[in-house]
């Protein structure tokens, strides 16, 4: 119990959040979950304590989520090195297999296993599974990193009409059986897209977009599309943030409400932005009359 807080308190910020419940029920909330809160056993925990809360109230939420550091991990216990270019992890098949290891294995199973013990109803599965993520060569210097060319999302959809949260991990396979290293941020927002979703969180490293990229006080709060081109034109979305935003401004091409780019290193950043007028991060939608 937290000290120095009353009932009439606690019951204030229950009410609080009330139209927040109402608005997200039977909604689907697709998390793509990176970052510090991946990696950060504290903040680990608390994600996966947030998920089910939100799950429990009613909540179809779909976690998807990738794996690079512990990846790289893996590599170098096999004595392979990690060769990027442009950002992305040339993959050949020997390291496709390792992602399909690490990925669709140990993290899928380690975070559906998290979300159990928290009282969750999970079920993991990997973009190969049901041919969720269909996919083929993004660029022949990167070996196995894929582009996506289509996604299947009724092993998603089966899984949410049966009560569980669909943990999805980001391998994607092709008709030939070839398996895919498919960047988290891009498949995040595919599945969104597909499953119209309310919103899709992207927990990220950083405070959101900043004014200043060194100032997290010069959060910008919300964007739509118009703002977005204007802040890549003017350089304010450089360097990282450029792929991120993209694949926000595809989701919202492809049907998904809005986008939130959150800080997952802020303790319970999730029900701060799902559940209170607060928010955690930069919230991007089509149209900024649209309310927070």
């Amino acid at each position: 119990m937290i000290k120095g807080i009353t009932n009439a308190q606690r019951a204030e910020v229950l009410t609080q959040a009330l139209p927040y419940i109402q608005k997200y029920y039977g909604k689907v909330v697709v998390i793509k979950y990176g970052g510090n809160a991946m990696i950060n056993e504290d903040l680990k925990q608390q994600v996966m304590q947030d998920i089910v809360l939100l799950h429990l109230i009613g909540v179809k939420v779909v976690l998807v989520h990738g794996g690079g550091p512990e990846i790289t991990e893996m590599l170098g216990k096999i004595g392979k090195e990690s060769v990027f270019v442009d950002g992305l992890r040339v993959t050949d098949k020997e390291t496709a297999e390792v992602v399909q290891m690490v990925l669709a294995g140990k993290i899928n199973k380690s975070l559906v296993n998290l979300l159990q013990v928290k009282g969750g109803n999970a079920m993991g599965i990997s973009g190969m599974d049901g041919r969720l993520i269909e996919a083929e060569v993004k660029d022949e210097r990167l070996g196995f990193v894929g582009k996506i060319t289509k996604v299947n999302v009724e092993p998603v959809t089966d899984l949410l009409e049966h009560n569980y949260i669909p943990v999805v991990s980001t391998v994607g396979c092709d008709m030939e059986g070839n398996v895919y290293n498919v960047n988290a941020d891009t498949a995040a927002a595919f599945i969104a897209g597909a499953l119209n979703a309310e919103c899709l969180i992207s927990m990220t490293d950083i405070a959101g977009i900043l004014k200043d990229k060194d100032d997290p006080e010069t959060l910008i709060p919300l964007i739509d599309l118009n703002d977005a081109k204007a802040l890549f034109e003017d350089g304010t979305i450089s360097g990282g943030m450029i792929p991120k935003v993209q694949c926000c401004i595809d989701a919202i091409h492809k049907g998904v409400k809005k986008v939130f780019i959150m800080d997952g290193r802020v303790p319970h950043s999730l029900l701060i932005e799902t559940l209170t007028d607060e928010g955690a991060g930069t919230m991007v939608t089509k149209d900024k009359n649209d309310e927070r």
